[in-house]
């Protein structure tokens, strides 16, 4: 016999009463890491081998100041380069020319096989391979000559090492976020009479930044510590700062704290922006994916 449930019989919604379900599990992970976690701070800032007095001597030294700028600024203009060089390349690899997707593959695969350290001793080296460089037409006269030497310096060979290294990862994030764009969106807008340019600019360009520039903020941080790899050419970045002065000193540890609460200070500001920025893109985006729908209806209707 089928029971009638009766629904005036039902407590009002305002006298229920919300019931926590109860996750002796999770209670117990909390604890652990809570005691974990003051375990670890205890010991960094009792354990007297630390010597926090000598990292807050060192903190803000000049040649430490000045190791930060150089990791900054060759961090900056890498990625600027590599941003240009590997749009170029991922539109190579994207074209209708089997031949220039090719080389665009040829590039990647090249510059990701290679580990970044390779390529720094490489260009540095380049003298070995090249004593002069020379300017002009190919297999013809030579219009200006240049020593390889004083060229290619300790800051050249850095910035081509790295940019080198980062344009194949680049090219391959920009062509992902790209080719994740739906199509349709594009023959939509097509249809409507809209050029290229303003097809990229409008409809493309806002949905593929948002899957472009998570993994680009991962790897501006990636690109922010390769740049410790430098000290081997003996460019003075932060990590070779302080390698000189722990060298004179010989307080290691303290001085490579030193260095890496900068690492980590300088990480946060880009997460920080980063986040910022995908916030703002979440906006435009919303605003491009209801063009890209009307674009879609119209297309539909027709």
């Amino acid at each position: 016999m089928t029971k009638v449930l009766n629904v005036d019989a039902l407590p009002e919604p305002s006298v229920l009463k919300r019931v926590k379900r109860r996750r002796p599990g999770l209670l117990v992970a909390n604890a652990i890491v809570l005691v974990l976690a003051a375990m670890a701070i205890t010991t960094i800032f009792t354990n007297p081998r630390f010597e926090w007095e000598t990292v807050g001597k060192y903190f803000f030294e000049i040649r430490v100041m000045k190791g930060i700028g150089v990791s900054i600024g060759m961090t900056a203009v890498t990625m600027v380069l590599s941003l240009v060089c590997g749009t170029v390349v991922a539109l190579m690899r994207m074209g209708g020319s089997r031949l220039m997707s090719n080389v665009a593959a040829a590039f990647i695969w090249v510059f990701r096989s290679i580990p970044m350290l390779v390529q720094l001793l490489f260009w540095y080296n380049l003298a070995a391979l090249f004593p002069t460089l020379s300017l002009g037409i190919p297999w013809g006269p030579r219009f200006v000559t240049f020593d390889s030497n004083s060229v290619i310096g300790p800051l050249t060979a850095a910035i081509i090492g790295l940019t080198l290294h980062e344009t194949a990862y680049i090219a391959e994030l920009i062509r992902s976020g790209l080719l994740a764009v739906p199509d349709g969106q594009r023959q939509a807008a097509s249809a409507l009479g809209l050029t290229p340019a303003q097809i990229f600019f409008r409809i493309t360009l806002p949905q593929a930044l948002r899957v472009i520039v998570p993994p680009m903020g991962n790897e501006l941080i990636s690109l922010l510590k390769a740049t410790s790899l430098v000290s081997v050419i003996t460019l003075a970045d932060l990590l070779y700062s302080v390698q000189l002065i722990y060298a004179k000193n010989f307080q290691t540890v303290p001085l490579l704290i030193v260095a890496a609460i900068w690492y980590m200070i300088i990480t946060g500001a880009i997460t920080l922006l980063q986040q910022r920025l995908e916030r703002r893109l979440g906006r435009h985006t919303l605003i491009s994916a209801d063009k890209a729908g009307k674009a879609k209806r119209i297309e539909h209707s027709v």
